[in-house]
């Protein structure tokens, strides 16, 4: 598909959708509530959740992605006016359905029966901040929240940043913020994966929950709060992509994430612990850090677990089976896309190295599906190209010889310069309709006799 991002976001959106459905042992009533509960809340209809699983179930994560293409543009004025159309039917009555709002626009004729689409209008409804979910923000009051927990490893895991100590890693020596990034198993305790990195974006928890899935296998869900870090369309992509259903915390809930907030707590300790040392690098910080982590942590009684079991005993002990899955499926899973435009030489820059994409493409923009891990190799995806794999240019000491043309850039050869051809008809027919309408040699000749 052309816009690779968008088919792999809609895709997403819809395994989350319908994961709750995806549950072992779930009966035919309990099957119906929960269709029922997502229609309320997402404003979907019952065909289309049947539908999403129907295609779930039987092509995966691609079975989801759109086939067909939109009507018209976001950008165009008459959507722009439906949109705050029914911007103002979802405030007028904030528990209207999207099929309820289309009927309703296309009812009134400000909509063509068939115009508006429910994952459309859902979309932007969302974006402007007046989905159901949002509608439903606004008017809760607020419940108390009850402990939970699961039966089993890899049920749910949970995650979470800290801010750690200031290192002299800048430049010149200067202190900077270093960050930790956890991932704790919530039935066990166990935690899979923690490190402190250097920087505090969407790159950090990546790196983590990868660890984390390649040394423990792939969680059924994941529980993290609303931070940028997390909230975003590749944690979505990523999740869907891997069976894993993705949940967040409701906003100004701290209790909900108790867990790791008190893991959080534990590692105090050992922040008060390494100041002492003074570590000089990150690495020597997390080489300590793991030592305490094991030894402090991981192999300690905790009174949250059955008997004080530690957490290590409790993650390793329980029977239910690790899911792992492939190294390509990972990696896929976790890929992401980037546009480049390809310069007058065929290449593109990308993360301060150059690729040689091809002359057939200059001048154009190009998708950039990459590995985070690994850019030593990069998929390219352009409109009327099949995709193609690049790897990184070699600079030499002298120049490198040119790349040939493409097939369909060869001079093709001719019998005759079309152009010369093209300008003596031109010039044979401007000479024609420049011609005088009467001519006078007649009239001469016959002058000529009579003197």
């Amino acid at each position: 598909m052309k816009d690779w991002k968008k088919a792999e976001d809609i895709a997403a959106y819809r395994v989350q959708l319908i994961s709750p459905l995806l549950a072992d042992g779930l009966d035919g009533a309990k099957v119906r509530d929960i269709k029922a509960q997502i229609c309320q809340q997402h404003g979907v209809s019952e065909r289309s959740l049947r539908r999403y699983l129907a295609q779930y179930r039987k092509h995966g994560f691609e079975g989801l992605k759109p086939k067909g293409k939109q009507h018209f543009h976001s950008s165009s004025s008459p959507f722009k006016d439906l949109i705050e159309q029914a911007i103002l039917l979802r405030r007028e009555v904030p528990s209207r359905s999207i099929s309820q709002i289309i009927q309703i626009l296309e009812w009134e004729g400000k909509a063509l029966p068939g115009q508006l689409k429910r994952s459309t209008l859902q979309e932007k409804l969302a974006e402007r901040g007046y989905s159901a979910r949002h509608m439903r923000m606004y008017a809760e009051t607020g419940i108390a929240a009850r402990r939970f927990q699961k039966r089993h490893r890899n049920q749910l895991w949970q995650s979470d940043i800290k801010h750690g100590p200031y290192l002299p890693i800048g430049p010149g020596g200067k202190k900077l913020q270093v960050y930790l990034v956890a991932m704790q198993d919530d039935a066990t305790r166990f935690v899979l994966h923690a490190q402190f990195y250097p920087t505090i974006d969407q790159s950090i928890v990546e790196d983590c929950f990868r660890k984390s899935i390649q040394k423990y296998g792939v969680p059924e869900s994941v529980y993290f709060d609303n931070g940028s870090q997390y909230r975003t369309k590749w944690m979505s992509r990523t999740c869907s992509k891997l069976g894993i259903r993705l949940r967040y915390t409701k906003s100004y809930s701290p209790e909900s994430k108790g867990k790791i907030e008190r893991l959080n707590r534990t590692i105090d300790t050992f922040l008060s612990e390494v100041s002492l040392n003074n570590p000089q690098t990150l690495e020597q910080l997390n080489e300590q850090f793991q030592v305490w982590l094991s030894e402090c942590y991981q192999h300690r009684p905790h009174a949250s677990l059955d008997e004080n079991a530690s957490p290590e005993t409790a993650y390793r002990s329980d029977r239910k089976a690790l899911r792992f899955t492939t190294p390509e499926a990972v990696a896929d899973a976790f890929l992401h896309a980037e546009k480049r435009k390809v310069d007058k030489s065929g290449c593109i820059s990308f993360m301060g190295k150059k690729y040689e994409v091809g002359l057939s493409v200059i001048g154009q923009a190009v998708d950039v599906i990459y590995d985070p891990a690994d850019i030593s190799q990069l998929t390219i995806e352009c409109s009327g190209h099949k995709p193609w794999q690049v790897k990184e240019l070699s600079i030499g000491e002298s120049a490198g010889q040119r790349p040939p043309l493409p097939s369909h850039l060869d001079t093709q050869p001719a019998k005759s310069s079309r152009l010369l051809d093209a300008a003596k008809e031109q010039h044979q027919q401007r000479r024609e309709r420049t011609t005088p309408a009467v001519r006078y040699e007649g009239l001469w000749e016959g002058e000529t006799e009579h003197v």
